[in-house]
């Protein structure tokens, strides 16, 4: 399989920075994240994100931070300042029963995405081997 030399990610693996700006996906991780943490704040998601991002591309603060807006301006979660301890106030995040089902349904939808990916993946190769397989007949 081809692999993308010059994206300058380090892997080993398929570089997806030709998938353009995903910062959508960033919500089903943030909503995953808070599911597993109970409660916590931005600059503590944003240090996990890339561990459960969905694709290879960075993950922008500003697009953690406006995603969280948009989550509580929905009611999938709610926040609160905390100022009790050592350091500047921080806004904390907590999902709610609201986010909780959207986090649900997003597992809905990125299972359907998923099974989609692979059948397109499967019936590629497919068409592959059955082209070169012409050529080879006709070679």
């Amino acid at each position: 399989m081809p692999r993308r030399k010059n994206c300058g990610h380090g892997h080993d693996y398929p570089c997806t920075c030709a998938m353009g700006n995903l910062y959508r996906f960033v919500e089903p991780v943030v909503l995953l994240l808070l599911k597993k943490k109970g409660r916590s704040y931005g600059y503590d998601l944003g240090n996990d994100l890339h561990a459960h991002a969905l694709t290879d591309a960075a993950i922008e603060r500003a697009a953690l931070y406006r995603t969280l807006r948009n989550l509580e301006v929905n009611g999938k979660v709610v926040s609160e300042w905390e100022t009790d301890k050592r350091g500047p106030a921080r806004r904390v995040y907590k999902l709610t029963r609201q986010g909780e089902d959207h986090l649900k349904e997003w597992a809905a939808v990125l299972d359907h995405v998923a099974k989609s990916m692979s059948r397109f993946v499967r019936v590629t190769r497919g068409l592959v081997s059955e082209g070169q397989a012409v050529r080879r007949k006709s070679a």
